[in-house]
């Protein structure tokens, strides 16, 4: 089976219209970077704030398309151990034991019988970025916040991103039969080396409009009244203008909302509020920055609003 034996869709349209068949909410830029990332076959780089949505459009792709994901989830330290192959060691051990209980290893000739077979196709474990260019049908590889990898993870990549193979020494080149859909997600922790981001179609997520976040929410945080709905998008949308360490993403505004329908609230108030700010923030000067005043402000900016319209 090849790769066009997925059902990709035909247009930017149809991307949106896949996506919305998992409940993701996709704007057109986004979709369009996205189409034609599947067209073109081109690895698709995604950077923006913690909690946008990057990492859950691989996920929602996998699920819309029927097909396997596979996530290489990054951080510091990770090797080609870790995410390519590594060799089966405790089976080659065993394999050198019975060749030597055997008598099998007296000459050259035996010897390089042994080597061949230590290093056969069959001793090689397979890790993500491996398993992703040996699926029968294409699979969405996910290379997951890719700025919390070391920088010669970076270079290492890029066999897997333009040519879609992996060199083994001992082994040869492993070539795609059926070339990965591949995500890559960044938070911009550190700058990602221009030779990736030149092999990848580029965008960033931003935060989404008071519209776009209430339609999300309303999908993802079902069980709130209208009311409950607009006061907890619009608190968020004016909590991304404060001076904070880590603003809250969408995925917190969706968490403060189920939080918020499970102690049965139907509007905010200073207290609930003040009672559910470790749903939002996850830095203690923030939560306590909100708790010294900025809370009451922001409630009182929603009730003028509320008293204009």
């Amino acid at each position: 089976m090849t790769a066009s034996a997925l059902p990709l869709p035909d247009s930017v349209d149809a991307v949106i219209a896949l996506l919305a068949t998992q409940n993701y909410v996709c704007d057109r830029r986004l979709a369009t970077a996205l189409f034609l990332s599947l067209k073109l076959q081109r690895p698709l780089f995604v950077e923006g704030e913690p909690g946008v949505g990057k990492t859950e459009l691989a996920k929602t792709l996998s699920r819309a398309l029927g097909t396997l994901m596979l996530r290489v989830q990054c951080y510091e330290g990770l090797d080609v151990a870790q995410t390519a192959y590594e060799w089966n060691v405790a089976r080659q051990m065993i394999e050198i034991r019975l060749a030597e209980a055997a008598h099998q290893v007296n000459d050259a000739g035996d010897k390089t019988r042994l080597a061949q077979n230590l290093y056969a196709r069959s001793m090689l474990i397979e890790r993500p970025l491996l398993q992703a260019l040996t699926q029968a049908q294409s699979p969405v590889l996910l290379i997951d916040e890719l700025d919390r990898a070391d920088e010669p993870f970076d270079a290492f990549l890029l066999e897997v991103l333009a040519e879609n193979q992996i060199t083994v020494p001992e082994l040869g080149t492993i070539r795609a039969t059926a070339p990965p859909i591949t995500i890559i997600t960044s938070n911009r922790t550190r700058e990602i080396h221009d030779a990736l981001k030149r092999r990848c179609l580029y965008h960033w997520v931003e935060f989404p409009s008071v519209e776009r976040e209430l339609e999300i929410v309303r999908l993802k945080a079902p069980g709130a009244s209208d009311r409950l709905y607009v006061q907890v998008v619009e608190f968020v949308q004016r909590m991304r203008t404060l001076d904070l360490f880590k603003a809250p993403g969408v995925a917190e505004t969706i968490d403060w909302t189920n939080a918020l329908v499970a102690l049965n609230a139907f509007s905010l108030d200073p207290a609930t509020v003040q009672d559910t700010l470790g749903v939002l923030l996850k830095y203690q000067d923030d939560i306590v920055k909100l708790q010294s005043g900025d809370t009451a402000k922001l409630l009182d900016e929603l009730r003028a609003r509320a008293l204009l319209e």
